[in-house]
């Protein structure tokens, strides 16, 4: 059973959104990274779906959702969600985020608890500095486009080998990188350069489980078992991939999902 639509946000934000799966069953949330869209989670479908009913959603400025202009904060990307959520009568759900997807995870975790069943953070991180760095990206995407930054970014994103062998999916993802919309993803280059939840994470108390990449320099695994080590009884998991473990690993990363959703 499919829907979709677009739901619009305390801020008048629209925000696009799309459900599959059997209507009844156990929710879970999924939250694309920074530079890509919903369709991010194509490969997760045939294995998540068969157990839950799945929410995708495009973070704002990115896909079909609105990109206002302007700095936008972590905060916001949270409300976004538990804004969706109500919009839609979803009570709980668990929720899957990688990467700028994680981080909103992550403030989730710490503000809106009762909203989370259970959560995934995915070659994510606390914190992200310097600071310096997202502003001057912020200044080249906004000055330059976005081409200015796809074959750099690309690099972080997928491993050498990967890049050769699976060309097309190389170029499917260059492509929502290149049709994201610059002010979006400058305001969200903004709410990573702001972020700091390391102070904070630990006081997650929704079962956890933190996947990282083994080759991933974007968010390095380190980050990530720092956030396992933070967030009490959290599991760990890595891949051998670079930052989008989700499509270069995808039928080992809906493993890990599904049977931590299953309590296995």
């Amino acid at each position: 059973m499919i829907s979709e639509g677009f739901a619009t946000v305390a801020d008048g934000c629209r925000i696009a959104w799309r459900m599959d799966g059997e209507a009844g069953a156990p929710m879970l949330t999924l939250s694309n990274s920074l530079g890509t869209t919903m369709e991010m989670w194509a490969p997760q479908m045939p294995t998540l779906a068969k157990t839950h009913r799945i929410l995708r959603y495009d973070a704002r400025g990115h896909g079909r959702s609105s990109a206002p202009v302007g700095a936008y904060g972590l905060d916001r990307l949270g409300r976004d969600v538990v804004d969706l959520l109500d919009e839609l009568g979803v009570e709980s759900t668990a929720f899957c985020g990688l990467s700028l997807g994680g981080m909103t995870g992550q403030l989730l975790g710490v503000h809106a608890p009762e909203r989370l069943t259970r959560l995934v953070l995915a070659n994510t991180a606390s914190v992200m500095g310097p600071p310096s760095s997202w502003q001057q990206r912020i200044a080249t995407v906004t000055g330059h486009g976005m081409a200015s930054i796809a074959d750099a970014v690309i690099e972080r994103w997928f491993t050498p080998e990967f890049r050769v062998a699976e060309a097309g999916i190389v170029a499917m993802v260059r492509g929502w990188l290149l049709a994201t919309d610059p002010a979006g993803y400058a305001g969200c280059c903004a709410a990573i350069r702001d972020m700091d939840l390391s102070p904070v994470v630990r006081l997650i108390d929704v079962p956890t489980l933190v996947v990282a990449g083994e080759r991933d320099p974007a968010t390095p695994a380190s980050q990530g078992q720092a956030i396992a080590t933070a967030i009490t009884g959290a599991h760990y998991a890595s891949l051998d991939a670079a930052h989008l473990s989700n499509l270069e690993r995808p039928e080992e990363f809906s493993r890990l999902i599904a049977d931590f959703l299953a309590d296995r």
